[in-house]
């Protein structure tokens, strides 16, 4: 068996959080499977706190402080996808 982490880190996440089949996998060139998985893995940090307020993270970082620099980092990425439109950048470079 091969020990690079590549089965870990890319296969059974797309297969298990995408429902990517194993035969999908194989015909998908490699930059695309991990170009999904980078997508799936912003997505799911941009809609992480989807629900809570202000209070409600000022009581999980009670018990755990570091929840606290997750928010902050939460209302970065909201602020840079969901700016108003005279705003929004004119391409994708401008959002780096």
């Amino acid at each position: 068996m091969k020990e690079a982490p590549e089965p870990v880190l890319l296969y059974i996440p797309l297969m298990k959080d995408l429902n990517i089949s194993w035969e999908e996998i194989k015909a998908t060139p490699r930059t695309e499977l991990e170009g999904l998985l980078i997508a799936f893995q912003e997505y799911s940090s941009l809609h992480s706190f989807d629900g809570y307020d202000e209070k409600d993270i000022s009581e999980m970082a009670k018990k755990k402080p570091e929840v606290r620099s997750h928010y902050v980092q939460y209302l970065e990425k909201k602020r840079k996808y969901y700016q108003s439109a005279e705003q929004r950048p004119k391409s994708f470079k401008d959002l780096l």
